[in-house]
């Protein structure tokens, strides 16, 4: 095995069905999402897009083991989620780096919270650094980066304890517009290089309909899957300006308009 293929996953599989959950707030009990259902196959990559207070992010917290459920299954590799599950990457919207730490012992961290060999953090995050184009700002800290930086170093970090499967949580909200669309060509190129399995939730149509082979869209409070659209050009490099791509996204619109109309809050 090469090293090149080592760093190949088969990417996991998830499956969800008839998934619900709720927790207790001031105002009593809160159903966040309910009878959630679809399946990813291993290496695939899905967007979820919705209103906000949806359960988006719950159900990423579900499947990252942050959040325990009562009701329906959820299931990666046929197995339920677990806290601290290894080949689990969550990317946060503010992409969780430590102010206080280098680019280079932000990439690491979670490799030294596993007690890797030190030769093998050295040589992980050596090539990780490399990979995501950011090898020139190892002795930087997170503030004396762009924000494109700052994402490749927190896909660094996940990348670097080489994960199955990726989820991201509106990983590019904050970045303008050339910067996002870079960005999502750029986790394109990883996810296929890697074969992981990504599940991105993002309020951006464009962005669900670009890296989304299937996009799943959300609806009401408590959340639930309004309709699921195949979507197999997703992440061609000449995809965006495709009429397939226009039509797709208006098609995504009207399905975000039918939550308008039924009153829910964007």
């Amino acid at each position: 095995m090469t090293e090149q293929d080592h760093c190949v996953s088969e990417g996991a599989s998830v499956t969800v069905r008839d998934l619900s959950f709720s927790y207790k707030s001031a105002e009593g009990r809160v159903d966040a999402i309910q009878g959630i259902t679809f399946s990813i196959e291993k290496g695939d990559i899905y967007t979820i897009i919705g209103p906000s207070a949806s359960g988006k992010s719950t159900l990423l917290y579900i499947l990252a083991g942050l959040l325990p459920f009562a009701s329906g299954e959820a299931l990666i590799n046929g197995e339920k989620p677990q806290p601290g599950r290894r080949a689990t990457s969550l990317i946060l919207q503010n992409y969780g780096l430590l102010p206080w730490k280098t680019v280079w012992q932000n990439v690491v961290l979670g490799m030294e919270i596993r007690r890797l060999p030190s030769s093998e953090i050295h040589a992980r995050g050596e090539k990780i650094l490399l990979e995501m184009g950011i090898a020139g700002t190892a002795k930087r800290y997170p503030a004396e980066l762009s924000g494109g930086q700052q994402q490749r170093v927190a896909i660094a970090r996940s990348l670097a304890t080489e994960p199955d499967l990726l989820l991201m949580d509106e990983p590019f909200s904050s970045l303008d517009a050339y910067s996002r669309e870079s960005m999502q060509e750029f986790l394109q190129e990883i996810q296929s290089r890697r074969g992981l399995t990504v599940i991105l939730v993002t309020h951006g149509i464009e962005e669900a309909a670009f890296l989304g082979r299937k996009i799943i869209v959300f609806a009401g409070h408590p959340g639930f899957v309004r309709r699921i659209f195949d979507n197999p050009p997703a992440g061609a490099p000449e995809y965006r300006k495709n009429d397939a791509f226009f039509h797709l996204c208006t098609e995504l619109r009207g399905a975000m308009e039918l939550n308008r109309e039924a009153g829910k809050i964007f």
